[in-house]
């Protein structure tokens, strides 16, 4: 890991300094983590590993359909004809293809990933089934680049313990909720390196970005829990946002 420093001095306190006869070694030097995308490097780092290889725990669509997992959350999600939604980390397009049937044509899903082939896939698939209401987005590790007040829902299925930024992440998905709109995340309760996500964790993170919880519940056919969160209050600004820590079996903000 490279590390390099930054001087957080503003230019007036500086001046101010240097005015009554200190040096440029007074301002207190912060490490900078170069491994970290430069527009995350405002926003705490999360203090929990991260699943790095794809998961095949989850099944195929059919396994998936058997269970009937996807109607089940978008029932939970009250999904109706007419609105917008967003599937992050769309992967080969399991829930954008049923968002798409059930929003129906006056609806609009957007379908966006971090992987630019499986977007390719997913786009060849959308043409194939003749999907009108689907776009698709590239996005980054710690931005999903949505458009503002733009949806309705916005889902993480099986993908919130692979996000390595989750307070940029989490920053940058907020503007984009309309008015009463939720974000839904389905997971796993274990270990966040093993393609899960403890309850409290997720919860405490979103917290730690003025997101309230809303809906929590357990269900065989998710092969998981299913959280949603609204926004409450206003979003903190990244130099503010008290990190989730974990120290043991135990977690605290801090």
């Amino acid at each position: 890991m490279r590390l390099s420093f930054r001087l957080p001095c503003r230019t007036g306190a500086l001046a101010s300094m240097l005015a009554i006869g200190l040096t440029l070694g007074a301002c207190h030097r912060e490490p900078v983590d170069e491994s970290r995308p430069e527009s995350a490097r405002a926003f705490p780092v999360a203090d929990r590993p991260v699943s790095r290889t794809p998961d095949g725990a989850v099944g195929s669509e059919v396994q998936r359909d058997s269970l009937n997992e996807a109607q089940v959350v978008m029932d939970l999600a009250k999904i109706e004809p007419g609105m917008s939604v967003a599937d992050l980390g769309a992967g080969e397009g399991y829930y954008t293809v049923r968002l798409a049937q059930r929003v129906g044509t006056k609806g609009r899903v957007l379908a966006e990933d971090i992987d630019r082939e499986a977007n390719e896939r997913l786009g060849n698939r959308v043409m194939r089934e003749e999907l009108e209401n689907v776009s698709i987005k590239l996005g980054t590790p710690d931005d999903p680049k949505l458009p503002e007040n733009s949806f309705d829902r916005v889902f993480l299925v099986h993908m919130y313990h692979e996000v390595t930024e989750p307070y940029a992440f989490l920053w940058h998905l907020r503007p984009a909720l309309r008015d009463k709109g939720r974000v839904v995340v389905v997971d796993v309760d274990r270990a966040s390196d093993s393609h899960g996500i403890p309850p409290q964790l997720l919860f405490c993170e979103f917290a730690s970005m003025g997101f309230r919880l809303t809906e929590f519940v357990r269900k065989p056919e998710l092969q998981g829990y299913y959280a949603q969160f609204e926004a409450a209050g206003p979003r903190p600004e990244p130099e503010n946002i008290v990190p989730c820590r974990i120290s043991g079996n135990t977690m605290t903000q801090k």
